[in-house]
């Protein structure tokens, strides 16, 4: 503004003061200023435009917050300073512009270290990721398509597979299997993200594989690697070719029927996808991989554990209690698939279960032939009288047959309904005891009535008595009926041998 008003106003030989001041809208003691005004001043005036703010005070310890904490909100960095200061003379508006010109000028830490990564090598690695499109139209309905993309690292020739119901690992392994044949051979090695398809479980970046796709992977050939949990950009091509399938690929478009899905997207890959130039190589994936990566792929053959399609099993969901439903029947499997899926088939007249990761015969049952019936098999469950067998044969061990015989019979006689309860407390007990008195367990089995709580108190009243250095062979009395008697019968189990002092439990 004051070159344009020193050049209208020419020395006095232009414009006036009162026309400059009515054509550009200032006041005439404005123009006067700037025609008094010294260019020199006003280029450095320019050079140096940042004014002093409110804020500059305080900038050191903006600063120094930003430096060690650099997504630190404006929001919050105004509570911190409110907390210093007590009060800011300045808006929250202002603050967080004052923050982001700080932002700007100040070295943050980085939130983790990129590098350009080189693929030189062809024919090494494939990079792979899932996907979901949700409300695409077939055949006039509204459908959720699943779909996973493999792209080779150094072509970016890219395939993407296809499925209509939710993916699990026999789809996932069978998508591979399309993918590899598309390719016309395999990689080293695929990338993939921590899917239950492919990693279970992590533990210090120790990785524990689904066991199907690793007996697939290893019939194969390919060698696994998984990225690191949640750090989706260590696979940032595949990342980008799940967002090119749904923008480009699939979205905006209406298909007839699946089959007509499956068609566009083969046109697709063919006359789009694979023959454009790609923004990163320069080049046409496919042009690229024929050139110099298809040479480099190592061959491929379906292994022969994708055979257990082949038995066309239907799948069955198994619930908490070990039973599947088929044909208005219920039939029982191994306890180890509660909640898991199993596949069945019909067979001469029997209902034969399966293993669907490893084609496993599970069980066989012969068909109900009414509705609402439930076939089982009491080997697929555990055998109750067997484990109470089991803890009375270890209770007989520790006290002897004819001991341990009457023992279990008194505790079954007591307490019927919570007996199995009994002789776990009773064996625990008698393992705890160091000494055990087999007078006092004599004495305990000629009772009316007995509990492994009751049990518990004699022998920790024995074991007392011994520390004490008092005779604990004194006959047991029947069970108290009332409180006096109760303790009479205590004294009478811990006599004194001479010692002054009474030692007893709670009430």
């Amino acid at each position: 503004m004051i070159h344009k008003i020193k050049a209208l106003y020419d020395e006095g030989q232009g414009l006036s003061i009162r026309a400059l001041s009515e054509e550009l809208g200032l006041s005439r003691n404005t123009v006067r200023k700037y025609l008094r005004t010294d260019e020199t001043v006003v280029v450095a005036a320019q050079n140096e435009r940042r004014r002093h703010q409110r804020l500059d005070c305080q900038r050191v310890y903006i600063v120094h917050l930003l430096e060690r904490f650099p997504k630190l909100s404006s929001v919050k960095l105004a509570r911190k300073l409110r907390a210093k200061l007590g009060t800011l003379e300045v808006s929250d508006r202002t603050l967080r512009r004052y923050v982001h010109q700080v932002k700007a000028t100040i070295a943050c830490a980085q939130p983790r270290y990129y590098e350009p990564v080189l693929d030189m090598v062809p024919g090494v690695q494939c990079q792979v990721d899932p996907g979901e499109l949700r409300r695409v139209v077939i055949g006039g309905q509204e459908r959720p398509v699943y779909f996973v993309v493999f792209v080779l690292s150094f072509s970016r020739l890219l395939y993407v597979g296809v499925s209509f119901q939710p993916i699990d690992t026999e789809c996932f392994i069978r998508l591979h299997d399309e993918a590899f044949r598309y390719f016309g051979g395999m990689p080293e090695e695929c990338v993939y993200d921590q899917t239950k398809m492919v990693v279970i479980a992590e533990q210090f970046r120790e990785l524990t594989v689904n066991q199907r796709f690793h007996e697939y992977a290893t019939a194969a050939g390919i060698h696994v690697h998984a990225c690191e949990g949640y750090d989706p950009e260590s696979k940032g091509k595949v990342e980008a070719g799940v967002k090119y399938v749904k923008q480009d690929g699939l979205y905006g478009d209406t298909f007839a029927d699946e089959q007509g899905l499956r068609d566009h997207l083969q046109q697709w890959l063919e006359e789009v996808a694979n023959a454009r130039t790609h923004g990163t190589t320069g080049r046409v994936p496919r042009e690229h991989f024929e050139a110099e990566e298809r040479a480099q792929l190592r061959p491929y053959l379906t292994p022969a554990c994708l055979g257990h399609g082949s038995l066309d099993l239907e799948p069955r969901k198994v619930d908490k209690t070990g039973l599947i439903s088929w044909r208005a029947n219920k039939y029982t499997v191994p306890m180890a698939y509660q909640q898991g899926r199993v596949g069945v088939r019909e067979q001469d007249a029997q209902l034969q279960i399966h293993d669907l990761e490893t084609g496993t015969s599970l069980a066989v049952h012969a068909l109900a032939q009414g509705k609402g019936q439930v076939v089982r098999n009491t080997d697929h469950y555990r055998d109750h009288a067997q484990h109470l067998r089991d803890l009375e044969q270890a209770l007989t061990h520790r006290l002897g047959a004819a001991r341990g015989a009457r023992l279990c019979a008194l505790l079954k006689a007591t307490s019927p309904r919570i007996y199995k309860d009994q002789l776990r407390g009773a064996i625990k007990l008698l393992d705890a005891t160091e000494t055990l008195d087999t007078e006092l367990i004599d004495r305990l089995v000629e009772r009316e009535h007995l509990t492994a709580s009751t049990l518990k108190t004699y022998l920790q009243a024995t074991e007392r008595a011994v520390q004490r250095g008092r005779d604990p062979a004194t006959p047991v009395p029947p069970p108290p009926t009332t409180g006096s008697a109760k303790l009479n019968a205590y004294a009478g189990l811990v006599r004194s041998s001479g010692q002054p002092e009474l030692t007893h439990g709670a009430a």
